[in-house]
């Protein structure tokens, strides 16, 4: 069994990746813990020794923070917190993400600037090491304040309450508990607050979506190679000498990519009669390029966020203060969200712009790339397809970010609107698959009638495990179940 020590140390996207692909189970270090521990201990002492008000603690929240709470009453103040923030509502989210935002919650809570008891912690991990994931809601997050409702229904279990996913159906979280010996926590003053506020909901879903989109993007380059193959476009556009002068990290990366993975190829090399390609073609290092450095600027503010302490108040014993601050607020992930969402937007639309070139019937190709058009369609209609979904991103990648909507009667009176963005960048990263899919169809059936020219061995490799897959088209079938495989190969590989 391998384990993942929960510590103070940086964490990286990388990490997380294999951390979840490899099911890793989770631990505290002795660190961890004793910072946990630690951070819980200076709070009770505090709450002894302090008459005034802190907010969340021994106040109410949000624009209650003027009402005082007294001692006997803490407990039940934390309680009714979760209880009552628990109104998330649309889709349940994915067990993939609710699985994040356990991980990434008990990495906030790791570093003792929280205030919350370690077997809350620990209980956080049991739930993660034995696949009790909590039913979390797509809708209800305003992305200030921390993720509120999401966290609220990913912190029900903990005191017995909400919904758990079990054998694919939701089942009462007070089953699990039954079934794994374990009491319902009595949460302490602030750790509902600690629970609730931060933003793990925003960055488990962005986690998921910029892994993702790390993955398209390294898979777009070998497909937009292929379609150039296909299309028998030209290599000089990715001569080195083009990127250098222009100075870009990611084209100058991207030019680099299409030669190495042509290199060797007999199509490539061999004589054109055209003297220049589409920008779908010509300018593949130009966008993919630019859309790469997007996606590093978009991994340093998410790495950033899942290593942060982002509750309210915040702890720090060694000053003796604990300090009500907006670490909660959203804005740096919902800003990244919009940027990432246009950009992987633009993967997919370059993407549908270089299958349309490929069914126009120009350098040799066949009319739908199929060899009897008009009996057959061929793939008239899987570009149909990408189009409608590429239109469909154009919607989804309107930014979230310049909204926002006054809340808790105006104490919180500027909102990020991250979850929303958060959320969308899902539903894009699938669809932006599916159109990259339909390209890898297209532009392997294209390259067929290059034969018997063969391309680069990389190519050739990867044409072969895909074949196995997805057949060449001879004439008209049912095409879904091929747009289907590719998305699972894609997936795969």
């Amino acid at each position: 069994m391998k384990t993942h020590y929960i510590s103070p140390e940086w964490l990286t996207l990388e990490q997380i990746d294999i951390i979840i692909k490899e099911n890793y189970k989770l631990a505290l270090t002795e660190e961890a813990a004793a910072a946990i521990d630690a951070g819980r201990k200076w709070l009770d002492h505090k709450m002894a020794t302090n008459n005034g008000p802190i907010y969340g603690i021994n106040t109410g929240f949000g624009s209650l923070c003027n009402h005082s709470i007294t001692n006997d009453q803490l407990a039940d103040l934390q309680a009714n917190l979760v209880m009552s923030h628990a109104c998330g509502t649309g889709d349940p989210i994915r067990i993939e993400i609710v699985k994040l935002m356990l991980f990434l919650k008990i990495q906030s809570l790791s570093y003792g600037n929280s205030g919350v008891q370690l077997v809350t912690v620990q209980r956080l991990i049991d739930f993660y090491n034995h696949d009790v994931f909590p039913v979390v809601y797509e809708l209800g997050s305003l992305g200030a304040s921390g993720d509120l409702a999401p966290l609220a229904h990913l912190s029900l279990p903990l005191i017995g309450l909400g919904e758990i996913w079990k054998d694919g159906k939701i089942i009462p979280a007070s089953n699990a508990l039954l079934e794994n010996g374990w009491e319902p926590i009595r949460l302490q003053s602030k750790e509902g607050l600690a629970l609730l506020n931060g933003t793990q909901f925003m960055s488990a879903n962005g986690v998921y979506a910029i892994l993702k989109a790390l993955r398209l993007s390294k898979q777009a380059d070998l497909i937009a190679a292929i379609s150039i193959e296909g299309f028998d476009a030209r290599i000089e556009p990715f001569n080195a000498l083009l990127h250098t002068i222009r100075h870009h990290t990611g084209q100058i990366e991207t030019a680099r990519n299409i030669r190495e993975l042509l290199e060797g190829s007999e199509i490539i090399s061999r004589p054109k009669i055209h003297v220049q390609d589409p920008y779908s073609f010509r300018c593949i290092p130009q966008v993919h390029g630019a859309i790469k450095d997007t996606l590093e600027h978009v991994v340093k503010i998410i790495t950033n966020e899942i290593n942060a302490v982002t509750d309210n108040p915040t702890l720090f014993p060694e000053e003796e203060l604990i300090l009500s601050g907006g670490n909660f607020h959203g804005e740096p992930l919902a800003l990244i969200y919009d940027f990432l969402a246009i950009a992987m937007s633009e993967l997919g639309n370059i993407s549908e712009r270089r299958t349309y070139q490929l069914i126009g019937g120009k350098r040799d190709l066949p009319s739908f790339l199929v060899a009897k058009p008009g009996l057959n369609s061929g793939f008239m209609i899987p570009q149909y397809a990408a189009a409608a979904i590429v239109s469909q991103n154009k919607q989804l990648a309107t930014p979230t970010s310049v909204d926002s909507i006054e809340s808790s009667q105006g104490q919180e009176d500027h909102v990020s609107m991250g979850a929303n963005g958060a959320t969308r960048l899902v539903k894009l990263m699938d669809n932006v698959e599916r159109i990259l899919a339909i390209e890898l169809m297209n532009a392997t059936q294209a390259l067929e009638f290059r034969r018997p020219a063969k391309s680069s061995k990389t190519i050739e490799s990867f044409l072969s495990k895909y074949r196995a897959n997805v057949a060449f088209v001879n004439e008209d079938r049912v095409m879904f179940t091929d747009i289907k495989e590719s998305i699972l190969f894609l997936q795969n590989n």
